[in-house]
């Protein structure tokens, strides 16, 4: 992605190296008991389906060296820039439909943060909360893409970015609070195909952005695969394989690899908001 030199968002908190996300105190927060985020709670990647022993691949604590500080202040620049430019294309999306755009706030952490949906950590991977409308993540995830999930690249990380955008978009037109209504009237196996087509419209919607932002020349060749290859690598039934050796369909939250690049496929060729009704689709690939 064609990025140095861009705008970066002014709404992004960043709490690295503040220990829990909040003024350090003491000794720190070593022994705290980590609230797994709820999928609907705003959650994305579902830590039960990423288990990621050991946390991030920086130790807590421990000190980068000068070279690793500069790396992660550099992807901390791009995903303001990326952050930028979720804004721009969903302001003017929003416009379109004579509505007006509220922004998210994005935080970045490190190991461990306090968020208005509980305590969350690394592991959880990137999620978004509805309670404060905020998009968190840890920039290990970066690595935990590329190296444990070979899903390499900077757009990689730009669809991840974008796709949580697209849970705050599903909250600001009140589609997640009717999925979240759904957990007491349905079944767990129903309320699971809920959560799978909600996740599949934020990809959908990732794909949106792509798709404008192509229009405006900041794709580089392989960066559609980068996202592509990032929406295989974390589909439920390939998560599910190589974690247990066998998949339970019904319990998939998030969709297969084949339906989550279907979805961002589809949001990047057509650049139409109006096709992206995965709820009732027929079909999901």
């Amino acid at each position: 992605m064609l990025w140095q030199g861009r705008r970066g968002s002014d709404n992004v908190d960043d709490r690295r190296g503040v220990s829990g996300g909040q003024v350090a105190v003491g000794g720190g927060i070593l022994g705290i008991i980590v609230l797994v985020i709820n999928l609907l709670m705003g959650g994305d990647v579902d830590p039960s389906q990423l288990p990621l022993p050991g946390g991030p691949g920086q130790a807590q604590g421990a000190p980068m060296s000068a070279e690793q500080k500069a790396q992660e202040d550099q992807l901390a620049q791009f995903v303001r820039v990326v952050l930028a430019e979720t804004e721009d294309v969903w302001n003017e999306q929003f416009r379109k439909f004579g509505s007006n755009y509220e922004e998210p706030r994005l935080v970045l952490f490190s190991g461990v943060v306090q968020s208005g949906c509980g305590t969350a950590s690394a592991q959880s991977g990137p999620f978004y909360c509805p309670a404060d409308r905020q998009v968190y993540i840890d920039l290990s995830f970066y690595n935990e893409l590329k190296n444990r999930f070979g899903a390499g690249g900077d757009f990689a990380m730009a669809y991840v970015i974008a796709h949580e955008v697209g849970h705050h978009i599903q909250t600001l037109t009140g589609t997640s609070q009717k999925v979240q209504a759904m957990r007491q009237r349905v079944s767990k196996e129903e309320y699971n195909q809920y959560s799978v087509r909600l996740e599949l419209q934020a990809d959908f919607y990732a794909g949106v952005w792509a798709h404008y932002i192509k229009g405006k020349g900041l794709l580089e060749q392989g960066d559609i695969e980068e996202a592509l290859n990032a929406a295989n690598a974390i589909g439920d039934d390939r998560l599910q394989q190589q974690s247990q050796g066998y998949v339970v369909p019904e319990s998939f939250t998030h969709g297969t690899s084949a339906q989550r690049m279907y979805w961002f496929r589809k949001g990047y060729e057509t650049g139409d908001v109006s096709q992206g009704d995965t709820f009732n689709a027929t079909r999901l690939e």
